[in-house]
């Protein structure tokens, strides 16, 4: 059911780039809940491309975290306190953002508990990871919402994107014949399945379609090395923007994508996901959304995993058994023949 009145209303979302992906439901939500509404939306800079344009939105607020962040931050908390906002919602949970929404003039802040500014909110939800109830980080934002209805069913919380037909058209040469996607790097060492994986992976999907490869400029040469010598295959980093690399997603025959953010830009599209997790767990609740998709991991098998809530720059015991142990075989068997 939603509210009755109109509200000006502030989200904050500075963390990585999938938390905003995924944060673009909960301004849909709160579009739906609080009709009418005038919503503003406050996140990092390099992340603004997959929120703004967004219908719901009002205005977006980018930090520069660059060259000055605590000034460049504070300088926007002086411009939004001209506004009188009557909702904040924090879905981050660390300080600066914290900070923001204590400073911002609204009567009603709120947040997680984990905040170590949430002393200052009107209302405080515990945030959960691993979240005993199963929840997706979608659902644990929505409880923020007072009143909101949460179904245990996260296939109904898909976010989305500001896509617009030039980001289907820059694709649509790629799309002639049927063709798989793979985008194999992480910020995070461990939470990316080994180049050797993927390589065997990428040999045995050439032979049923073309594969592409997606990322940043600075993951060419890590698919260079992949594909190496391998027939059927072609490299895109640093071609595509975040928008395009979702768009040719869509269709894919299958997209293959470590727990990082492009497995939220497959969620987007609805593309056909198998999302495969090493260090990291399901349980976080960072799992695809999409209606045909399959989390591939080594299960409860290994007693270091998960290390860590967003992985390291190498195996903390030296090992990584959770990449070289999950094979390329049980991979495979998420394509349709």
């Amino acid at each position: 059911m939603a509210a009755t009145s109109s509200k000006t209303i502030l989200i904050i979302q500075t963390a990585f780039i999938g938390d905003t992906i995924l944060a673009s439901q909960f301004a849909r939500a709160v579009a739906d809940f609080y009709p009418s509404s005038k919503i503003h939306f406050f996140l990092r800079k390099g992340n603004e491309s997959v929120i703004d344009g967004l219908p719901m939105l009002e205005k977006t607020w980018v930090w520069d975290k660059q060259g000055g962040k605590t000034r460049n931050l504070l300088k926007l908390i002086g411009e939004l306190r001209h506004i009188e906002f009557d909702l904040v919602f924090n879905l981050h949970r660390h300080f600066n953002s914290g900070l923001v929404t204590a400073l911002m003039k609204s009567r009603e802040k709120i947040g997680f508990q984990q905040n170590p500014m949430s002393v200052f909110y009107s209302r405080r939800i515990n945030h959960q990871i691993p979240d005993p109830r199963g929840w997706h980080e979608v659902q644990r934002n929505l409880e923020l919402i007072p009143n909101y209805p949460i179904v245990d069913t996260s296939k109904t919380y898909r976010p989305e994107l500001p896509l617009k037909p030039r980001h289907f058209e820059k694709v649509a040469a790629y799309k002639a014949e049927p063709y798989f996607v793979i985008a194999p790097a992480s910020v995070w060492f461990t939470k990316a399945w080994s180049e050797g994986k993927y390589r065997e992976l990428t040999r045995e999907l050439a032979k049923r379609s073309k594969v592409y490869f997606i990322g940043a400029a600075a993951d060419r040469e890590l698919c260079e090395r992949i594909r190496a010598d391998l027939p059927n295959t072609e490299n895109l980093c640093g071609a595509l923007n975040l928008l395009d690399s979702a768009a040719l997603m869509k269709d894919a025959r299958r997209v293959f994508v470590n727990d990082s953010a492009p497995l939220h830009l497959a969620s987007c599209v609805n593309a056909k996901t198998t999302a495969i997790f090493c260090s990291t767990i399901p349980g976080f609740g960072y799992t695809p959304l999409a209606e045909d998709s399959v989390v591939i991991d080594v299960g409860a098998s290994l007693s270091c995993r998960p290390c860590g809530l967003h992985g390291h720059k190498s195996c903390p015991l030296g090992h990584f058994k959770c990449s070289e142990e999950l094979s390329v075989n049980r991979v495979l068997e998420t394509v349709a023949p």
